[in-house]
C-alpha cells in the first residue's frame, strides 16, 4: 500500500462517516501501524474536522497502542521465563542492537524521535525491551507523543491556513 493509497483510504472512511463517528475513526486510526496519528491527522483536520478534538482522539489512540504494547511485551516475557527458565533478552542479538540505540540517546531521545523514525508501534516495542520499567517507559512514550499530536495539528492548521481552506 503506497503513502497516496493510504491518504485516499483514510479521507474516504473519514468521509463516509459523520459526528462522533468520525473522532471514533481518529482514534482507531491512530492505532493502526500503517496509518497512525502521521497520517490521520492532518487528513482529519483537511476534512474539516475540529482540530482540538482530532489531536485528542489521535492521541488517546496513539497512548491505547502504546500502553498495550509495553504491557505485552512485559506480560510475554515474563510467561516466557516461566516456561522455559531462560531470559528471552540474554541471548538475544535484537535486544544487544537496542541497548546500543538506547545508551546512545537514552529514552527520552527515542520517545521524541521514534515515532517519526520507527513509528510508535515499534517505538513502543523497543522501548518496553530497555527501558527500566513500563510506568517509566509508558510516561516517557506518551510525553514523545503529546509533543508529536501537537506538532501534527499545529502544523496541519498552520499548513491548510496557508493554502486558504478554512
Amino acid at each position: 500500500m503506497t503513502h497516496t493509497t493510504t491518504l485516499l483510504d483514510v479521507a474516504s472512511t473519514l468521509e463516509s462517516t459523520t459526528g462522533v463517528s468520525q473522532y471514533l475513526l481518529v482514534f482507531a486510526l491512530a492505532m493502526v501501524p500503517a496509518v497512525e496519528p502521521f497520517v490521520v491527522i492532518p487528513v482529519a483536520i483537511g476534512l474539516g474536522l475540529d482540530p482540538f478534538l482530532t489531536g485528542v482522539a489521535a492521541f488517546s489512540g496513539s497512548v491505547a497502542a502504546v500502553v498495550a504494547i509495553v504491557l505485552a511485551r512485559s506480560r510475554l516475557t515474563e510467561w516466557w521465563r516461566r516456561q522455559t527458565g531462560t531470559d528471552v533478552t540474554d541471548s538475544s542479538d535484537r535486544y544487544g542492537r537496542a541497548r546500543r540505540v538506547w545508551k546512545r540517546y537514552g529514552l527520552a531521545g527515542l520517545a521524541v524521535a521514534g515515532p517519526i523514525l520507527a513509528g510508535i508501534h515499534l517505538t513502543a516495542l523497543l522501548a518496553s525491551v530497555v527501558g527500566p520499567n513500563d510506568r517509566v517507559t509508558i510516561a516517557w512514550l506518551v510525553a514523545g507523543l503529546a509533543a508529536w499530536t501537537g506538532a501534527l495539528v499545529a502544523a496541519s492548521v498552520a499548513g491548510l491556513s496557508v493554502l486558504g481552506i478554512p
